[in-house]
């Protein structure tokens, strides 16, 4: 069985998702740190079954959401790893990048939390534009849309069935209506991720990557821009430099990983949007969700 692991981004988290982790090694070290970082308790903004408005809302805060995306993700990755699994690829949507560089040991947790700060507050930050997704639609109709629609752009092109549009609202609503399709779906977003609206915070967060070494990676990671396997902590960093402005190839990574012979695919976090795209888009792939302690095995 070849195996990739891959790490669900933004979107996929939820209340409780760390209360199963906290038994298993490093968890509270992980959660204090990045809690000291933040200045906020992260633990307790994560855990919990009482889905309140309050928490809801404070989990939903992508400066919170993507911290605790990835230390949720780094836990189950640090305890794969201890039980001697590697992967032969890896790849992650949007901040679940970040987490695959992580578990590819391109750098530590400390640098993984701190770039996470920056890239959620530069995020937060940039206001403007929206976000709908499409399903169900011709592919060639929705190029020929993007590319004459100026403001509008594909940010998350994560199947032939299933992209989310980027933008200025106006032109990303004019996409959306002309396009023939099964259903459109406002996101609730606080910017227009994945698009130029996005290019002072992509500045930002790639002048704190400058700031930062990237070691080669112990295995082949898929950058979210160029859906190529590299090992180069260069090719690497210039990659994450520019994932901000550029839509999330996830369609390809996974052609990608199936022409190179993938025959697993392991979705490590919260949910199973990843797991879903692949059983529908990779025929004959085995998925699997390692969210909690439980799934880890021994």
């Amino acid at each position: 069985m070849t195996i990739a692991w891959v790490f669900p981004g933004q979107g996929s988290q939820k209340l409780g998702m760390a209360n199963s982790l906290m038994e298993l090694p490093g968890s509270r070290d992980r959660f204090e740190l990045a809690s000291e970082l933040l200045g906020r308790d992260l633990l307790k903004i994560c855990c919990g079954d009482e889905a309140t408005n309050e928490k809801i809302l404070d989990l939903n805060d992508t400066r919170n959401t993507q911290p605790a995306m990835f230390v949720v993700e780094s836990i189950l990755v640090d305890e794969l790893k201890r039980q001697g699994r590697k992967p032969k690829m890896v790849a992650g949507h949007s901040l679940g990048e970040i987490v695959a560089l992580y578990s590819a040991g391109v750098f530590s947790s400390d640098i993984a939390l701190s770039l996470l700060k920056k890239r959620s507050e530069l995020m937060a930050s940039a206001a403007g534009g929206s976000m709908i997704a499409v399903m169900g639609f011709d592919r060639n109709e929705l190029d020929d849309l993007i590319q004459s629609t100026e403001g509008a752009s594909i940010a998350n092109d994560n199947s032939d069935s299933q992209v989310v549009l980027s933008g200025a609202p106006e032109a990303v609503r004019t996409v959306a209506d002309k396009l023939k399709c099964k259903r459109a779906i406002p996101l609730n977003v606080s910017g227009a991720f994945h698009s130029n609206f996005m290019s002072e915070a992509s500045q930002g967060f790639a002048e704190e990557l400058d700031q930062v070494t990237f070691e080669d990676a112990q295995f082949p990671v898929l950058s979210n821009v160029d859906p190529t396997p590299s090992v180069n902590g260069k090719i690497l960093k210039e990659r994450l430099k520019k994932q901000m402005i550029t839509g999330v190839r996830w369609r390809e990574i996974m052609n990608c990983m199936q022409n190179d012979g993938i025959t697993s695919i392991i979705e490590i976090g919260p949910g199973n949007v990843l797991s879903g795209l692949a059983k529908r888009a990779m025929k004959g792939v085995l998925t699997n969700q390692i969210s909690n302690a439980s799934d880890l095995g021994h």
